[in-house]
């Protein structure tokens, strides 16, 4: 490159740079006014809004120093309205003060006056007691022995006479009731029996009924503990025995076998043992029918069970349901007039009873029994009471017990109701199975033939032959020296084995 050109190049360079330092020195000072003239303004509105808040708390000031005066003012009249008021309390309470005061004078004066009477009335006393020569307890106990000497007669004479007239009234009002409660409950009289008779259809069914060599008739006599007598009457099969639910069993089940027309000895002991459960059921229902006809609801399901079991009992040849539910009919008669529990008196007669299902299971008398179950399956104890003195040796405490033992004494005492030679016979029959069922090893005994023999099974796995013979002999020694009857009686032992499988 030329030297000359280098040169203009540098000249250039020289004039470029020295006019933009000009240039840069002109805008530094046209910012430098501009933020002075900035500052000026700056400070001059500081100064104003400065002065704006100096005149702002000034009148705040001036407003707070004028609301304190307003308050001392306020807090000043109220001082003194105070001050008023207590001075007024003060002059109420100087006043309260003074009534008080005289109050206590006027006491005061009373308890003299009083003072001055009862020593007027003192020495009128004594003045009275120096005349009469008489103190005041011994004219007032004179008096009295006066009065009572002049009235002792006519007292006794009218004790005697309400006496009379309410022992009258009470024995009269008793009667009426008691004819009353029988008018409206004349119910029938049902002799319970030893037989019971089923009806044939077919007379050829007699056979089917004995069997071969009679093997039928006795494995239902043994099943059952009822005798059968097949020949005596036409077209009729007699069941005889004292007990009514063995009776039953037999009934059914012989009903059962005439419907099907199968008759051996292993169909009988399956339909026998059908029977028993089907009394079961009547039994329940039975409970439950008589419940719900006297109208006593919520009987325990178990002293239900005990109730219908009376349907197949008998007192004195009366049956005991029917006895118990005539009873309870008659007690709620009788209640609802005298003004007694209705319901207790309902449920207690229907209940005192129930112990008869059990005398044979349990030691003790039946009415004990009774109120023993009554309390053990939830019943009031006013029921179980009631129930429990229906006999002497307990005494009613309670009005309904006394209902419950005028109405047992009503239903037993009418004329038919009870026979006490057929009581007697069941007793020694139930005497003579007890007898033999005292001995170890027996299942079952039963006494048949109006007594005159008993039949009793043994367990052969406990008694062999040797041991049946033996207990057979031991059975009519001990009845002969403990029980009395005529004739002669037949101790029947049986022992059976059996031996049972499956062929699948």
């Amino acid at each position: 490159m030329e030297p000359i050109t280098l040169l203009l190049a540098a000249i250039g360079i020289a004039a470029g740079y020295g006019a933009s330092n000009v240039v840069t020195r002109r805008k530094i000072g046209s910012a430098e006014a501009a933020a002075q003239k900035e500052l000026t303004k700056a400070k001059k509105e500081a100064a104003e809004t400065a002065k704006k808040a100096q005149e702002e708390a000034s009148r705040i000031a001036e407003q707070a120093r004028r609301d304190e005066q307003k308050r001392r003012s306020e807090i000043k009249d109220i001082e003194q309205r105070l001050l008023n008021r207590e001075e007024s309390l003060d002059k109420k309470l100087d006043e309260l003060d003074k009534r008080a005061e005289n109050m206590r004078r006027s006491e005061d004066e009373v308890e003299g006056l009083k003072n001055e009477i009862r020593d007027i009335r003192v020495k009128q006393q004594d003045k009275l007691e120096k005349i009469a020569k008489l103190t005041k307890a011994d004219a007032a106990e004179k008096l009295m022995a006066m009065t009572e000497r002049d009235i002792r007669g006519d007292l006794v004479n009218l004790i005697a006479k309400m006496q009379n007239e309410a022992r009258e009234e009470a024995e009269e009002k008793a009667g009426h009731i008691i004819v009353a409660a029988m008018e409206r409950m004349a119910g029938e009289v049902t002799a319970e029996r030893t037989v019971t008779a089923v009806k044939l259809e077919d007379e050829e069914m007699k056979g089917r009924i004995i069997g071969k060599e009679g093997r039928n008739i006795q494995a239902l006599q043994r099943a059952t503990g009822v005798d059968i007598m097949v020949d005596d009457t036409p077209g009729m099969i007699i069941l005889s025995s004292f007990d009514p639910v063995r009776r039953e069993v037999a009934r059914q089940a012989l009903e059962m076998l005439l419907k099907d027309g199968r008759v051996h000895p292993g169909r009988i002991e399956e339909v026998v043992d059908k029977a028993q459960k089907q009394v079961m059921k009547d039994v329940m229902r039975a409970g439950e029918d008589a419940a719900r006809e006297v109208g006593i609801i919520g009987v325990p399901k178990e002293l239900l069970q005990l109730l219908g079991e009376l349907k197949y009992r008998t007192s004195y040849g009366q049956n005991v349901l029917k006895h118990s539910t005539e009873m309870a009919h008659l007690a709620g008669v009788i209640a609802e007039m005298i003004g007694a529990d209705v319901k207790t008196s309902k449920y207690a007669a229907l209940m005192h009873d129930v112990g008869k299902a059990l005398t044979h299971k349990m030691e003790g008398k039946h009415h004990h029994i009774s109120a023993e179950m009554l309390r053990k399956y939830g019943a009031p104890e006013g029921v179980a009471h009631a129930a429990e003195a229906h006999h002497d040796d307990i005494e009613a405490t309670t009005v309904e017990a006394l209902v419950v033992r005028v109405v047992d004494a009503i239903s037993a005492a009418r004329p038919g109701a009870r026979n006490i030679s057929a009581e007697n016979f069941v007793e020694r029959m139930k005497d003579l199975e007890n007898t033999a069922l005292s001995f170890d090893g027996i299942e079952k005994a039963y006494a048949i033939s109006a007594g005159r023999e008993v039949r009793v099974f043994v367990y052969p796995q406990k008694v062999d032959d040797l041991q049946a013979i033996k207990l057979s002999r031991d059975i009519a020694t001990k009845i002969e020296s403990t029980m009395q009857y005529p004739g002669t009686i037949k101790v029947n032992v049986i022992r059976e084995t059996r031996a049972v499988e499956f062929a699948k």
